[in-house]
């Protein structure tokens, strides 16, 4: 089959220079028409890559056949929300950049299995801190666990994007259309654990490389798997049980309210959401 009208064919396995200029196109379509952030679009472009290169094949020779045969192999040994994940990224590209809707269209995404959430009980959030070798990493983890961040906005903070007499946060780190922050606060121990390390323009500098390095040898430890995605639902659940309202909880994560009450007749001022977050008086140590 030809290729779109543009994009020139190779003649060698890939990667071939077409694919490589196909590739950046896609990537530039991604970000600016479909407002994707720099990470997503990086996923959907190694994806994308890794997929054809499985094949062997070049991007317009592939065949609904070849796409079926791909993703029955790869769903025996792969998470259900991974071959979505997979399937989401061959859409993107066949689909709406290459407009070949008749390669993809009759992929269905496959059901992801409801699992409840198991978040970490008190006695693991102290055994993990416990475990913690730094007051930067003991800062950086309590942080986590009273503001209900996600791991890159946190890491993505500046010193200007937190008010640290409100001890008020609002994360500026996303670009893409896919997750929002809003305003979130962090408590009194996190706020001490910060005035022992200080910040100059990031609130935290460290590499992802040196964070993971962080949190593994703190798992390794304590024995116990704590990730700042598990501090995420921690917050979440405290947050509840403390009887913080779903709306205002969604509100300090970030996520978009679920009911036209919620989204229309609810205010989400920062004076009202801090006040509410006072009275949560969410402790993470004590």
């Amino acid at each position: 089959m030809e290729p779109r009208a543009g994009f020139e064919p190779a003649t060698s396995a890939l990667p071939t220079q077409a694919f490589d200029r196909v590739l950046n196109k896609f990537e530039l379509y991604c970000s600016v028409d479909l407002q994707l952030s720099p990470v997503t679009v990086r996923d959907h472009s190694d994806g994308l890559r890794r997929v054809l290169r499985r094949m062997d094949k070049e991007y317009w020779e592939v065949t609904k056949e070849d796409l079926r045969s791909y993703l029955f192999r790869f769903k025996k040994n792969h998470a259900p929300a991974t071959v979505a994940g997979v399937l989401k990224t061959l859409k993107v590209f066949y689909r709406d950049f290459l407009n070949r809707p008749g390669l993809v269209d009759s992929f269905r995404f496959p059901q992801i299995p409801f699992k409840p959430k198991v978040v970490p009980t008190k006695d693991e959030i102290l055994r993990f801190f416990d475990a913690l070798d730094s007051e930067f990493a003991e800062a950086l983890f309590l942080f986590y666990a009273s503001s209900g961040l996600r791991k890159g906005e946190v890491l993505g903070l500046t010193v200007d994007d937190v008010d640290f007499e409100k001890r008020m946060v609002v994360p500026n780190s996303h670009t893409g259309v896919n997750k929002r922050s809003y305003v979130s606060f962090y408590n009194r121990e996190a706020e001490e654990a910060l005035n022992k390390i200080g910040s100059t323009d990031r609130l935290f500098k460290i590499s992802d490389r040196q964070y993971k390095k962080l949190w593994k040898s703190a798992s390794r430890q304590s024995g116990v798997h704590i990730t700042a995605k598990r501090l995420r639902d921690w917050f979440c659940c405290e947050m509840g049980a403390s009887g913080v309202s779903d709306r205002y909880i969604d509100a300090f994560c970030g996520r978009v309210p679920k009911s036209v009450l919620a989204r229309n007749y609810t205010d989400y001022s920062p004076e009202r959401l801090r006040r509410i977050y006072e009275e949560a008086d969410l402790k993470v140590l004590a």
